[in-house]
This record gives C-alpha cells, sequence and structure tokens, in this order.
C-alpha cells in the first residue's frame, strides 16, 4: 500500500512513437525507494505503465534535458513535474562546453576517463576541423589580444573535439579539471590537471571551458545548434574506412575512454566521432542486414536505442579484417576463450551487450560510415 510519503520524483518526458510517427507526452514517476517507474498518458489522461520496478534507471539520470531507457522505450525528460522533484533534483546540474585541442586529440580516452571520475557525463561529442573563419568566430572575444592569430593558427591545425558536460556545477568542475590556463602554471599550482599532464603553454593548453553559464548556452549553440543550422563538419574521410559503434551499455558504464584507448593504443586510427541518440526507425535501418539472419536482431535494434552511443570511423588499409580481428568475436564469452586481448573480450558482457558493433563485410565499411557521418549528421 503506497504511503502519502512515500518520495517519489516527477517529470514530463517525451517519447517519439515510430508507428505512429507521433512525440508522444507522458509524466513519468521514480519511486527510488524500491526503484519503481510509472507512466501516465498527459493527453489521455490515463495510466500507461503501472507502477513497476525497474532496477535499470538511476537516480543520477534524472535531469532535464537528459534522455533515458525505460523498457526500450528513449524517453526525452523535458522538464521536472513538480515543485519538490525541481528543488530536490533540479538546482546544480548545468551544462558546459568541453573543446579537446588539437595536442589533446590523441588524449581524448584518457579525458573522457577524468571526466567520468569527476562526476560529469558527456551527452553530446563531435570530432570536427575548424576552418579560420569558425575559429575566428568562436575566439571573437579574443580578437584583439596579440595572440589572436597563433590561437586560431593552432586551432585550425587539427581536428578538435568539441562536447557537450552535464552534471553538477558542470562549469566550475570542468575548469578544475583543466587547470590554470597557462600549462606551466599548471605544473605548478594543479600538477594533476589536464594541462599540467598534457599541455605545452597558454595556447597549446589541451582544452578549453566554458567561463560560465551564459557562455557556456552561446558556445554550446555554436557546436550543437539547438534550432537551424548545422555546426562544425564532422571529420569523415569515407576512404579506407570501417565503423566502429560503442554501444549504449558500454557509455553509461563508463567504458569509452578505455575503449577508445585500446583502439589507438593498437595502432588505429580514429578519423570521425560523434555520438548519437538513435531512434528505433534508425536502429532498425541501421541493423538491416541482420534481420531474419542472426536471432539477436530484435535486441541489438533495442541496445542500439536505449540510449547514446558512439560512431567512429576507423581507418588503416585492409581495415574491415584487421579491425575485425582486432574487435573479436560477437560473443564476449567466446571471445575471453580464444581471443582474451580483443575489445569484447575486454569489455563485452553479452552476444547483445558485447561493448561495440563492428561492420562485418568488407564492401559495408563506407555504407556504415555513411549512414552515421552523411545520413543522420546531415
Amino acid at each position: 500500500m503506497e504511503t502519502s510519503s512515500e518520495e517519489r520524483f516527477a517529470f514530463l518526458v517525451e517519447w517519439y512513437d515510430p508507428s505512429a510517427a507521433l512525440l508522444r507526452r507522458y509524466q513519468l514517476l521514480f519511486y527510488p525507494k524500491d526503484g519503481s517507474v510509472e507512466m501516465f498518458d498527459v493527453k489521455n489522461q490515463r495510466t500507461f505503465l503501472r507502477r513497476t520496478k525497474y532496477d535499470e534507471l538511476h537516480q543520477d539520470e534524472l535531469f532535464v534535458g537528459n534522455r533515458v531507457s525505460v523498457f526500450s522505450r528513449q524517453l526525452h525528460l523535458i522538464a521536472y513535474g513538480d515543485q519538490f522533484t525541481a528543488n530536490k533534483l533540479g538546482s546544480k546540474t548545468e551544462r558546459t562546453l568541453a573543446v579537446i585541442k588539437p595536442d589533446a586529440v590523441s588524449k581524448l580516452g584518457d579525458i573522457l576517463q577524468m571526466i567520468y571520475d569527476a562526476n560529469l557525463i558527456s551527452t553530446k561529442a563531435k570530432m570536427t576541423k575548424l576552418t579560420w573563419t569558425e575559429a575566428g568566430d568562436f575566439y571573437t572575444e579574443h580578437q584583439t589580444k596579440s595572440s589572436f592569430n597563433n590561437l586560431v593558427q593552432f586551432m585550425t591545425s587539427g581536428p578538435v573535439v568539441a562536447m557537450e558536460l552535464m552534471g553538477d556545477e558542470a562549469v566550475s568542475v570542468w575548469k578544475r579539471i583543466l587547470g590554470p590556463t597557462d600549462s606551466g602554471v599548471a605544473r605548478k599550482e594543479s600538477p594533476l590537471s589536464l594541462r599540467a599532464q598534457f599541455g605545452t603553454d597558454g595556447i597549446r593548453n589541451t582544452g578549453h571551458g566554458s567561463d560560465s553559464l551564459a557562455s557556456a548556452a552561446k558556445e554550446l549553440e555554436f557546436f550543437f545548434p539547438s534550432t537551424a543550422g548545422h555546426g562544425p563538419a564532422n571529420t569523415a574521410s569515407y576512404t579506407d574506412c570501417t565503423c566502429c559503434v560503442i554501444k549504449p551499455h558500454a557509455m553509461s558504464e563508463a567504458l569509452t575512454g578505455n575503449i577508445l584507448n585500446s583502439i589507438s593504443a593498437a595502432g588505429f586510427e580514429i578519423s570521425a566521432l560523434q555520438m548519437f541518440n538513435m531512434d528505433r526507425a534508425n536502429a532498425e535501418e541501421f541493423f538491416e542486414i541482420y534481420k531474419g539472419v542472426v536471432t539477436e536482431y530484435p535486441n541489438m535494434v533495442s541496445e542500439l536505442c536505449s540510449g547514446p552511443c558512439m560512431a567512429l570511423e576507423i581507418r588503416v588499409s585492409n581495415s574491415q579484417k584487421n579491425f575485425r580481428e582486432f574487435v573479436g568475436p560477437a560473443d564476449p564469452e567466446i571471445a575471453r576463450h580464444l581471443r582474451p586481448t580483443t575489445l569484447r573480450a575486454l569489455y563485452g558482457k553479452t552476444k547483445v551487450q558485447n561493448a561495440v558493433h563492428v561492420t562485418d563485410l568488407p564492401e559495408d565499411g563506407l555504407l556504415e560510415v555513411q549512414y552515421f557521418f552523411k545520413i543522420l549528421d546531415g
């Protein structure tokens, strides 16, 4: 019997219903005491999901702007459902922009791990190569400084990775992770910071962080426009490439940094990278060749749209074969017996939650890369 004093959190959520091609709105209730959820259909004023225990959803995932999966439906949390929830869960969550500069892109795996260890999560990410104009626009307030040209030149000298980070007091936490602007000062004052570890000076200093919530909003809009237009282009090359997708379960288990490090350590070049939130229709389309071929197909689709995934373009000569071997057998158990150093042996759990998807057939590598970087990011 539910008592009125039992704590519960309420959110307004949206779910895209592919069969009706409609955005549906629900009230989602979460009961922290036993981890159960309940959903009400806002339009029809009726219960959509009776109160049910659901262990996959955790309280720290509940904040406005996040996407969560409840029984393989991807729900977008768009507002707090009541003042109690807003007061209790909504006060300190912020979003900020992190840009990994050209000198530190090779350290992205380590940087993601530091971000995760600081209780921030990356909700968007994209590798891009800024044009001179884009870099100048981004740093427009530094235009009068003598170092402006050097800064723009450096920021356009190679790929950068832009990320939206979210969490409690994200703006100041990310700035603390970065450390003082000048890498030399950082080594003295904050030796564990990113700039102390990987930076060279005041320009080649590993990363950029927004100064305030207001600048974060403006800078995020530059890289990840919410309305019309398209941010800076991705870096996909579409040559000698294969596709690798870090699956949602691995992203939520904070394995992304380790997986990226393993790929780089094995000598493969990550030539494009972007986070995507797949809806069911996209996931079905992407996995179409497995339909009716592998029994796991429905579960593979559900996994891929259960949360954010990260698509990578991997470049090597004879890419498919080499990279496929490095990823290992689809079943992590078999991988651990036969090929214990492969990605799936190290990070996979089951045949469906096997850490990464990799292109199976050589002729599909380009098609899969195009699906993410041309069609979904189009």
